[in-house]
């Protein structure tokens, strides 16, 4: 029988089957995946085909995984030279950011842009919390919003809290796979609670002494909204490791350098100190964000620009 990962918490895999029943199920012998270096085999997403285990109600034994369209990957906690697959099969990467308690940076939010787009997987940043800014947070936000949304993203502003822009939220999950991502605190859980109640997801406040949120999922799970569509609940990622990716493929997965980097003098430009580069007299001429090629050189040299 085809089924789909809905949870996967180590060893045991709850998996819903194409009779929309849910089973317990675990691997028979060791799966990998033919080129893929991961932790997990298995991941929430994956399509499988299940052995129903008759002598055990409610359990089967995973057979198989089907190839997979796409994932996102972050470096192993445990196994630095490894990636753990967060999720795969996503039609959206959905990040849910804050501006203030606490606050997500823009590296961090470039970091997962770039993770997405390396998958060609769409990208939208949705800012939660909007019932908290002052004046001067919504200039900076409109800024923010103005400056992803000229490369192509898609931006939303809610208040979870205050019951604002969650129509428009749930209409962005309409008939999709979605993953939903971001740091702790930012509100991911409350929002799944109030957009599909029966997910009943645990929540917990923000620490006032360090202004960050306290861990409340632990695993990621995927979630039935209706029939043809399906959220990702991920934990609190403190980091989204970039693994896989060359330094010289490191400027297509930015769109706004991917438009221009056929301009440069030399096909291999780095867009560091070469000569007559496209990319870097755009950042100076203002069509391509400041920050956005801060991002790019902190990602290209390994420094840590998320705080």
């Amino acid at each position: 029988m085809k089924g789909l990962v809905m949870r996967s918490t180590g060893s045991w895999y709850d998996v819903l089957g194409e009779n929309d029943v849910t089973y317990t199920c675990r691997t028979r012998g060791k799966l990998r995946l033919k080129g893929f270096k991961t932790t997990n085999p298995i991941a929430v997403g994956d399509y499988v085909e299940i052995a129903i285990d008759n002598e055990a109600p409610g359990q089967g034994i995973i057979e198989e995984i089907k190839p997979r369209e796409n994932y996102i990957i972050r470096k192993s906690v445990k196994l630095q030279s490894q990636g753990h697959i967060i999720a795969s099969n996503i039609d959206q990467a959905i990040l849910i950011a804050t501006l203030v308690y606490p606050r997500t940076s823009l590296g961090f939010i470039d970091r997962f842009l770039v993770t997405a787009e390396s998958f060609r997987i769409p990208q939208v940043l949705v800012f939660n919390k909007i019932d908290l800014l002052e004046e001067e947070h919504f200039n900076a936000l409109e800024q923010i919003i103005n400056m992803y949304e000229k490369i192509g993203i898609s931006c939303l502003k809610i208040s979870a809290t205050e019951n604002t822009g969650l129509d428009e939220f749930k209409n962005l999950l309409h008939n999709k796979k979605s993953l939903l991502s971001g740091h702790s605190g930012v509100g991911k859980s409350t929002i799944l609670n109030l957009i599909a109640p029966h997910i009943e997801q645990k929540t917990s406040s923000v620490s006032d002494f360090a202004q960050k949120g306290v861990h409340t999922t632990t695993f990621a799970e995927m979630f039935k909204l209706d029939d043809n569509s399906f959220i990702i609940d991920t934990p609190g990622i403190k980091e989204l490791g970039i693994i896989d990716i060359s330094p010289e493929e490191l400027s297509d997965y930015f769109p706004e350098m991917r438009a221009i980097r056929s301009e440069c003098k030399f096909h291999n430009c780095k867009h560091t100190h070469e000569p007559k580069c496209a990319v870097k007299e755009a950042v100076e001429a203002g069509q391509i964000s400041e920050s956005r090629y801060i991002s790019y050189l902190s990602i290209l040299e390994g420094d840590d620009n998320r705080r």
